[in-house]
C-alpha cells in the first residue's frame, strides 16, 4: 500500500495523476526483478524523452560514498544523453556497458556516450559477488519503459534494499506546481529511524542496519530549468531524506539526479522556491512509498529484512 492509503498525507502541494515521476510528460520508467533464493536484485530505467539529444541535469552528492557512473561529465557539461539506470553496486559496470551496447545499436554513427548508472548495495539480501545482471536484464527494462504507474517496494534495483531498519525498494511521487510538474523515483537503502511526519517508528526487531547504505534520488521536470538550477533543485532532494530520518551515514552513498525536459529558456531564480518545495514533499514522499509498498524478504545467507508494519503508519496518521 502506498502512504497516502495509510492515512499519511506528506506535505501540502497537490499530486501529479499517478503521483509519480512519470506524471512528468515523456518520462518513462521500465525494470527488470531477479528475486530467486540468493538474489534478490534488478534494474530499474529511468528514460527521459529527447535524451539522445541532451537534456539539461545536474548531479547533487550528499555522502560521495558510491559508484555513480557518468557523474563528472554531468557536473561539467550540465546535461544528460543517456537513459539513468539503477542496481546493486557491484552490477553498475555490467549495467553501465549493456547500456552502451543498447545505445549504440540505435545509432550506428556514436562514438561518444556517457552512461548514467547509479546503484545502492543489496549484499544484505543478495549475492551480490555473483553479478548476476546480464545485457538482456537491462535490455528488457528499457524495451519495457512506459509512462504508467512504476511498480514500487520489492522490484528492479530495489528489490533487495533496506531503509531505516525495514524492508524497502523503489518509490515515487509527484508535485504540481505552477508551469509544471516535479517528479521524483528513489531506490532507498540507507539506514536511520524511520520518520513520518515528524514522529520516529522505530522497528520491531532491532538489529544493527546492513553494510553499504545508500540511496540514489532521481528528480524530473518539465519547468523550465538550466543545470545550474537543477543544482539547487537536486541538493533539495537530498535533504528531504532527513524528513523521514536518515542519519545520513559516513558510508552511505547518498546522489540525486535532477532533470528537465524544458527546452525553454530558464526561469528566474526568484521563481525556485516552489520547485524546491514541491522536490522535498515529492522526495520525502516517495521515499515513505519506497517502504510501505515493500514486503519482507529472506535472501542471501538466511538474512531478513521485515516489511514496516502498516498499522505502526496508521497509529502515527491518527
Amino acid at each position: 500500500m502506498r502512504i497516502r492509503s495509510l492515512g499519511v498525507t506528506p506535505g501540502s502541494l497537490p499530486t501529479g495523476r499517478l503521483n509519480a515521476i512519470t506524471d512528468v510528460p515523456g518520462v518513462l520508467v521500465g525494470q527488470t526483478t531477479l528475486a530467486d533464493g540468493d538474489l534478490n536484485t534488478g534494474v530499474t530505467a529511468i528514460v527521459p524523452p529527447g535524451f539522445a539529444t541532451g537534456v539539461a541535469a545536474a548531479v547533487a552528492v550528499g555522502n560521495g560514498y558510491g559508484k555513480l557512473v557518468g557523474s563528472t561529465q554531468v557536473d561539467e557539461l550540465g546535461v544528460i544523453e543517456t537513459p539513468i539506470l539503477l542496481t546493486g553496486t557491484l552490477s553498475v559496470f555490467r549495467v553501465a556497458d549493456a547500456l552502451l551496447t543498447w545505445l549504440l545499436d540505435r545509432d550506428p554513427t556514436a562514438t561518444s556516450l556517457n552512461p548514467i548508472v547509479g546503484e545502492t548495495n543489496d549484499g544484505y539480501l543478495s549475492d551480490i559477488r555473483a553479478r548476476p545482471i546480464t545485457p538482456e536484464h537491462v535490455f528488457a527494462a528499457l524495451d519495457s519503459a512506459s509512462a504508467d504507474l512504476p511498480a514500487e517496494g520489492n522490484v528492479g534495483a530495489g528489490t533487495g534494499t533496506g531503509a531505516l531498519g525495514f524492508k524497502a525498494g523503489i518509490g515515487t511521487s509527484s508535485r504540481q506546481v505552477s508551469g509544471g510538474v516535479v517528479g521524483v523515483l528513489v531506490q532507498a537503502n540507507f539506514s536511520g529511524t524511520l520518520t513520518v511526519l515528524g514522529t520516529p517508528v522505530p522497528p520491531l526487531v532491532q538489529k544493527p542496519a546492513p553494510e553499504g547504505n545508500s540511496c540514489m534520488i532521481v528528480v524530473a521536470t518539465d519547468l523550465p530549468v538550466d543545470a545550474r538550477q537543477l543544482g539547487r533543485i537536486a541538493r533539495r532532494a537530498v535533504f528531504a531524506m532527513g524528513r523521514v530520518g536518515s542519519d545520513f551515514s559516513p558510508g552511505s552513498g547518498d546522489y540525486a539526479i535532477a532533470f528537465s525536459t524544458s527546452r525553454a529558456a530558464p526561469i528566474r531564480d526568484q521563481g525556485l522556491k516552489e520547485a524546491f518545495h514541491a522536490t522535498t514533499e515529492a522526495t520525502e514522499e516517495a521515499l515513505l512509498n519506497s517502504l510501505t509498498t515493500a514486503s519482507t524478504v529472506t535472501g542471501f545467507n538466511g538474512n531478513t529484512q521485515y516489511a514496516v508494519p502498516h498499522e505502526l503508519i496508521r497509529n502515527t496518521a491518527r
